[in-house]
């Protein structure tokens, strides 16, 4: 079942009881405070960037860390090396080796994860072959689904209660449905979470004829 919300993440989560969830799998803003006029690149996504700091790129402060903590037995949190100082040691990082076709952007992105054991890399490129996303790409932070796959299949199993604060671009809902996880989440822009919903539809319409 997906429950997916065109809320603010912070009114989600305090709906419920301590330890709710069995897994939060969350990609939050980090306050990349970059400023496009839609002209190319990342301005090609579904809606331009803003001149002024977007509502998606905010960076969450504390009492976000504590309340996701607070609900959720497991987590997962990409941006890791941005809210370190929220967060606790771990030796269970995960690395995500993308491939990036272009020199000014970084190699990859790193998740914090609040299980035991050593780091993982995933080596997954972000690009096809002619650097263009294969999937089509709504949102300036997307992550391909089979990246969500890939961590389900590795840290969740069958019948966990699935926690995402900031949908963006819909890829772990996708992944959810085809592994047959409940997933709770929350988007606050309405129109990335109208483009996340039609983009949903169509996934989970082609696979359901398989």
């Amino acid at each position: 079942m997906l429950d997916l919300r065109n809320c603010d993440c912070m009114e989600l989560m305090r709906e419920f009881p301590d330890k709710h969830f069995d897994l939060a799998i969350v990609d939050p803003p980090y306050g990349m405070d970059r400023k496009m006029d839609g002209s190319g690149g990342a301005g090609r996504v579904m809606r331009r960037w803003k001149r002024d700091t977007p509502a998606w790129d905010i960076k969450p402060e504390f009492e976000y860390f504590e309340e996701l903590s607070r609900i959720s037995r497991n987590m997962i949190i990409w941006g890791a090396n941005n809210f370190l100082e929220y967060l606790g040691p771990t030796t269970n990082f995960v690395f995500w080796y993308k491939h990036q076709p272009a020199p000014n952007f970084a190699d990859g992105e790193l998740a914090w994860t609040s299980f035991p054991g050593p780091c993982k890399c995933v080596d997954m490129p972000c690009f096809g072959a002619h650097g263009q996303d294969p999937e089509g790409k709504i949102h300036p932070t997307q992550k391909p689904v089979a990246l969500y796959r890939w961590i389900l299949h590795n840290y969740a199993k069958l019948g966990d209660k699935i926690l995402d604060t900031h949908l963006g671009s819909g890829s772990i809902a996708i992944a959810c449905h085809e592994k047959g996880f409940d997933l709770t989440g929350s988007e606050l822009d309405a129109d990335y979470f109208a483009a996340m919903q039609a983009r949903i539809k169509q996934a989970t319409a082609q696979t359901s004829l398989f």
